[in-house]
């Protein structure tokens, strides 16, 4: 099943803007693919830049694709390990472009098995529930955005944090006071703290019943991580500390984390999760599945990954409800209140509309 052509397009997709400790974006930058096969079938793949995490931009995405389709052209679609190993030679990093390509060729190779994601990576349906989120703003404007979470069905809510610890727990304590103590909160830093500035938060929002902390510091601080995690009331989850296994085994060897979030964009794909996840498992960390700002093919790739496998536990699947104001896919994943939906559809069984791509810059290759 030889590679014939990759469709390339820089797929932005207007939002609100929606922010974090380490900045702002005004709207999704996204890669999607289209890889062609010589049998007639065609493999998707999506991701999401966030420059200000995996340093990697929609333009970079974009040039890096283009030598990646040149790559593979006319090479075996089925042979996946082989095809990201030749990536991985090509250029290091470059985790999130590697990511569309390695989608696609999951796709492909359910579509030309007949089965859902999912079940070609050995799963089944499962209930997945996904947080909902919060940018940073004002705690009052927060806490008003957490009130109106509860009229859709919100039962888990994710609150980005990372400012001065003092707003910080005004945030959170506002939040808490608005949505009552039924409801599940998350927190997550995205590096924003310092050592000192971590311990002083986590001390003062424990008090909220907090389920964990992502990422309080920068990954520079790693060597920290230990002793934070013994001081700490509050369960510390590593996410820009994790974007390889390798990394996954240092931090859980130095006792760095109680969770682990996996992400597409920072692991590669499907193949770089599962070597996360299998290292997790192994040593009893249960992970996330979390993501950048990707719109419902990506998602949809994600809750695949998610049902195949069991040691995913917490679903931080939003990333199309972040402010994003148009959907142009077809098929894919739906909601119901924060459930998520898939149908079995071979492959991963989403599409973005071709009048919504025609729109945009693209390349073929």
């Amino acid at each position: 099943m030889k590679i014939t052509k990759t469709d390339i397009y820089k797929y932005t997709i207007p939002m609100v803007p929606f922010t974090i400790a380490t900045g702002t974006m005004a709207s999704a930058q996204n890669l999607f693919i289209r890889i062609h096969t010589d049998v007639g079938i065609t493999g998707v793949g999506e991701c999401s830049a966030f420059p200000m995490i995996a340093g990697e931009t929609q333009a970079t995405c974009f040039e890096m694709a283009k030598d990646f389709a040149s790559l593979w052209k006319d090479k075996d679609a089925s042979a996946i390990p082989e095809r990201l190993a030749e990536l991985d030679l090509f250029t290091a990093g470059n985790h999130t472009a590697k990511s569309a390509f390695d989608l696609a060729l999951y796709d492909i190779a359910a579509k030309a098995a007949g089965k859902p994601l999912y079940a070609f990576l050995g799963g089944q349906k499962k209930l997945i529930e996904s947080d909902l989120t919060i940018g940073i703003g004002s705690p009052e404007e927060m806490a008003s955005t957490a009130k109106g979470f509860l009229e859709k069905s919100v039962n888990i809510i994710k609150i980005k944090l990372g400012k001065k610890p003092a707003d910080d727990i005004e945030r959170v304590r506002q939040i808490r006071a608005a949505v009552g103590p039924k409801i599940k909160l998350r927190i997550d830093a995205n590096q924003g703290w310092s050592y000192e500035e971590a311990v002083e938060a986590l001390t003062a929002l424990a008090a909220f019943d907090i389920q964990f902390c992502e990422q309080p510091m920068r990954t520079w601080n790693d060597e920290k991580l230990p002793e934070l995690c013994r001081l700490s009331p509050i369960p510390i989850m590593a996410d820009e500390s994790v974007f390889t296994h390798y990394d996954a085994e240092r931090i859980i060897r130095n006792k760095a984390c109680a969770y682990i979030n996996i992400k597409f964009a920072k692991s590669g794909g499907i193949y770089g999760a599962a070597l996360i996840n299998k290292v997790a498992e192994k040593n009893g960390i249960p992970c996330m599945m979390g993501g950048m700002l990707e719109s419902r093919v990506a998602l949809t790739a994600k809750v695949h990954f998610a049902m195949a496998n069991n040691n995913i536990r917490f679903y931080d699947l939003d990333t199309c409800l972040l402010g994003h104001l148009t959907d142009p896919v077809l098929g894919g994943v739906s909601y119901t209140g924060m459930q998520l939906q898939l149908s079995d559809a071979p492959g991963i069984g989403a599409d973005v509309d071709d009048a919504y791509l025609a729109k945009l810059e693209q390349v073929s290759v």
